[in-house]
């Protein structure tokens, strides 16, 4: 029992971490700070221990590109004279993602003697699917929606405004990246599986894979991100296996066939007779609702990205940027330009918001960092090489939609031991 308790207990420090969250009666830090706190703490006495720190070489190499990525937002910010320091402390950002990471894998290695490279994955896994199933509990239950809206502050009022589906800590597109990152790991874990024994584990990641991509897409339509490249990693692996483990897709497809063939009636009768699960589908595949009714693929998050694409207008501001990111209407009193809804010359666009906020030199900057980030993981985790570049790929593709990264995924990568031991079981699934 106690040890039942304490795998909850890391479950909750995972999503504290994975989902961070501000308590209405502690608003001063959200929890990513505050595991950031004590994993410094814990940092410190480690290496007070030993005398050495495991990861100092990568996290002095990346802390290196952090670095430079936040100069160069400084020096846009001072320049062009802008209160808006955003991302001009990103490498103060990055500390606190890695130590917050430190938690997390210290709780998992008191658990289970090692951090590996499954374990990690599972984690994850349950962390989304239990999201996932809050945030349908939170939509259909006013009385457990009012004790969260009490307590966990997540920006409640906009969530209701435009009914958006939200967990605790999950929602919007923050949740749709994280969720489409956890998709890829699904379907290697799948193809991992495929070849032995259909045993239970098996039909678990099916069922997990099954709920991320329902209700993700219901939470936010970025999980379709996740969808896709999770296909398309499980053909990619078909076609070359390289080193890996061969499985058959045949396999894959019967399973997949067998799922739909139980749960399309489900949903099919929920859509009809469950008026919040009938809107919260219609939203999560709008697109396809569309191609049914009328003939077309149309999305109405798409279209109002379209109205979003603004280039800069000065090569000032194509090189170093003007330095805001947020909406200076909100950050900035002496702020005399154009205004705008939304962020920054009224767009949302990834893309878009690091270059008006620190030109291409400063997108340049950001995407070297996340690249040096996922090749440092790639060398200490050789044979999950395709799985992180589908993984570094995931972050490229939101960016046209979004301004959000992956770091705190890789920063949970570079927690993984490297020991002959714990190498061993990387080649092996659990």
């Amino acid at each position: 029992m106690i040890r039942y308790l304490a795998i909850a207990l890391a479950i909750v420090i995972t999503s504290l971490y994975y989902f961070p969250i501000i308590f209405s009666f502690f608003p001063i830090a959200n929890t990513k700070l505050i595991l950031a706190s004590v994993g410094l703490v814990l940092f410190g006495v480690e290496i007070a221990k030993s005398r050495s720190g495991t990861f100092n070489k990568d996290l002095l190499i990346i802390s290196a590109y952090a670095l430079i990525f936040s100069l160069v937002c400084l020096f846009s910010v001072v320049w062009n004279n802008t209160p808006d320091y955003a991302y001009a402390s990103y490498i103060v950002s990055m500390w606190v993602w890695l130590s917050g990471a430190y938690v997390v894998s210290r709780a998992i290695k008191l658990l289970h003697g090692s951090v590996s490279f499954n374990v990690l994955c599972h984690y994850l896994i349950i962390v989304c699917v239990i999201q996932c199933i809050l945030a349908l509990a939170i939509d259909m239950n006013p009385t457990f929606k009012t004790v969260i809206d009490t307590y966990i502050l997540q920006d409640q009022e906009f969530l209701n405004k435009v009914n958006r589906l939200y967990g605790i800590g999950a929602m919007l597109d923050t949740a749709g990246i994280r969720f489409s990152v956890v998709l890829v790991l699904l379907s290697a874990l799948i193809t991992g599986h495929i070849g032995k024994n259909r045993n239970v584990m098996l039909y678990l990641y099916f069922i997990a894979y099954f709920v991320i991509t329902v209700v993700g897409n219901m939470i936010a339509r970025t999980t379709t991100v996740g969808v896709l490249l999770s296909v398309l990693y499980i053909i990619y692996r078909q076609i070359d296996n390289g080193n890996e483990r061969p499985f058959s897709l045949k396999e894959v497809l019967s399973i997949i066939v067998i799922f739909l063939f139980v749960l399309t009636p489900l949903v099919i009768y929920f859509y009809e007779t469950n008026a919040i699960i009938h809107k919260n589908i219609r939203f999560g595949f709008e697109g396809f609702f569309s191609l049914m009714e009328k003939g077309k693929w149309e999305v109405g998050s798409n279209e109002t990205l379209k109205s979003m694409i603004v280039f800069p207008e000065s090569l000032k501001t194509w090189l170093i940027g003007d330095g805001y990111f947020s909406n200076p209407i909100a950050t900035d009193p002496y702020f005399t330009g154009k205004v705008t809804g939304g962020y920054y010359m009224g767009t949302d666009i990834g893309y878009l918001r690091f270059i008006f906020y620190s030109g291409i030199i400063g997108l340049i900057a950001f995407s070297a960092f996340i690249c040096k980030v996922a090749f440092v993981c790639i060398n200490r985790l050789p044979h999950k090489t395709l799985l992180l570049y589908f993984i570094l790929i995931i972050n490229f593709i939101v960016w046209f939609k979004v301004s959000t990264d992956i770091f705190l995924v890789f920063a949970l990568f570079l927690m993984i031991s490297r020991s002959e031991e714990e190498d061993k079981q990387l080649q092996h699934e659990i």
